[in-house]
């Protein structure tokens, strides 16, 4: 293989702000439309402020659905996991990732990286907050709470 070195060089550094164009690695772009104080945003059960919200229209038109499958693979990490049992799904994974605490560092390779039924699997191995509760359901859905109104 080739390796090859690109050096960028950022030109300004500032705050953003409402109308600055942002682009993702997975080939989305878009516009900030609002930024809101941490106590207006949308928020999990456990009160874990939402980071950012992405229009669902999107994802289908660019095909990029690997940046909902890094998304999912985020919330696992940060809750942390058990697999139980020997599932069909985790027979790939290395012995030390059958279990992890949350907040764990995870990576997966450009190509070939973590399949959906992986993802859904450890999605329904996640830990349950101190609360008992499990935040994202095994389809990779959440419940989220209006941060005005709640």
């Amino acid at each position: 293989g080739v390796n090859e070195l690109v050096r960028v060089y950022v030109a300004q550094k500032r705050k953003i702000s409402d109308g600055d164009k942002l682009a993702g690695r997975h080939g989305n772009k878009g516009v900030i439309g609002k930024i809101l104080p941490v106590e207006d945003m949308p928020f999990l059960p456990d009160g874990t402020p939402v980071d950012i919200i992405l229009n669902t229209h999107g994802v289908p038109r660019r095909m990029n659905i690997g940046q909902i499958l890094e998304t999912h693979l985020g919330w696992v990490a940060k809750t942390g996991w058990n697999i139980e049992g020997n599932p069909e799904w985790a027979q790939n994974l290395p012995e030390d990732l059958q279990s992890a605490p949350a907040d764990t560092r995870t990576a997966t390779p450009v190509f070939d990286g973590a399949r959906e039924e992986e993802l859904t699997g450890l999605l329904s191995s996640t830990l349950p907050n101190r609360d008992g509760e499990v935040m994202v359901d095994g389809d990779g859905k959440a419940r989220l709470f209006d941060g005005r109104s709640g």
